[in-house]
């Protein structure tokens, strides 16, 4: 059965109105409310990492996209410029859309790839949602309180050189959907994005040594078949480990479970059997 679009998918300018009347509210939230948002860059790193992590540049994500994959290293480019260096102070947060600004032509952004309305299109700085997902991750890896998260409702490629696990991301539009994490510690940390000739490479630091270390892990992950359709359920947990103590865990949490329509057929299926 054919979907039905959307009251904003037939009528593009209700679309624009409620964008700008989102981004309006937001711009409100930054002048007014309490916070005290990170804005500080500094060049010489702090003495300690507590987590590094890559993500490959070009990959391979369905058919006709490849000039979308090379659009989406310049916007990468443009995007890390903004937050290189960012310290984030005791009582401050991080917000990845007040740090990198609206991406626009003029400031060099491309048309890359964007997940929207249950597909990918193409879309001004699109691709950009890579540096958010890989902050995600190092500060998966911190005691930093992630405050504002998002993450997409459906699951658009196969898992081809997928390194972590599904959902672990943070999507990001400009910038009502926003990516944030507040340092309520008496701790000051910082993030670092570089490149290489293939990977996006980013570390969390911090200013004095933790003496413990956490280890995220996926749990429960499924594919399921529910009236013709597929989705996707999983996990996300995560370990406080001592480091002196012979890594002995002093907490377990649960970060996140995800549930997520696929748009593709899994793997896992085979003539709609599972695979033994």
């Amino acid at each position: 059965m054919k979907q039905r679009k959307l009251l904003s998918q037939r009528h593009p300018s209700l679309y624009f109105l409620a964008v700008w009347s989102r981004r309006f509210k937001r711009y409100l939230q930054w002048t007014f409310d309490s916070k005290k948002y990170a804005g500080k860059r500094a060049t010489d790193k702090l003495p300690y990492r507590i987590k590094k992590h890559q993500s490959v540049l070009l990959k391979k994500l369905g058919h006709n996209n490849e000039q979308l994959q090379i659009n989406k290293v310049t916007n990468l480019n443009i995007a890390a410029r903004q937050i290189n260096g960012i310290i984030i102070k005791p009582g401050e947060t991080f917000s990845f859309c007040k740090l990198v600004g609206l991406p626009t032509k003029r400031k060099g952004y491309l048309l890359g790839m964007e997940l929207t309305f249950g597909e990918a299109r193409a879309g001004i700085g699109g691709g950009i949602c890579q540096i958010s997902n890989l902050i995600h991750w190092l500060v998966m890896h911190s005691p930093l309180t992630v405050s504002e998260r998002y993450h997409h409702s459906f699951d658009p490629f196969p898992d081809d050189g997928r390194v972590l696990p599904f959902g672990s991301g943070a999507t990001v539009f400009y910038n009502y959907r926003d990516y944030q994490f507040t340092n309520n510690t008496a701790h000051t940390f910082q993030i670092n994005l570089w490149f290489t000739d293939k990977c996006l490479e980013g570390e969390l630091r911090i200013d004095t040594e933790l003496d413990y270390a956490y280890h995220v892990m996926e749990k429960e992950h499924e594919f399921l078949k529910i009236d013709g359709q597929f989705y996707r359920k999983n996990e996300i947990w995560r370990d406080k480990i001592l480091k002196f103590q012979s890594g002995k865990i002093v907490e377990t949490t649960l970060l996140t479970k995800n549930f997520a329509r696929v748009t593709y057929t899994p793997d896992y299926y085979v003539e709609g059997a599972e695979k033994k």
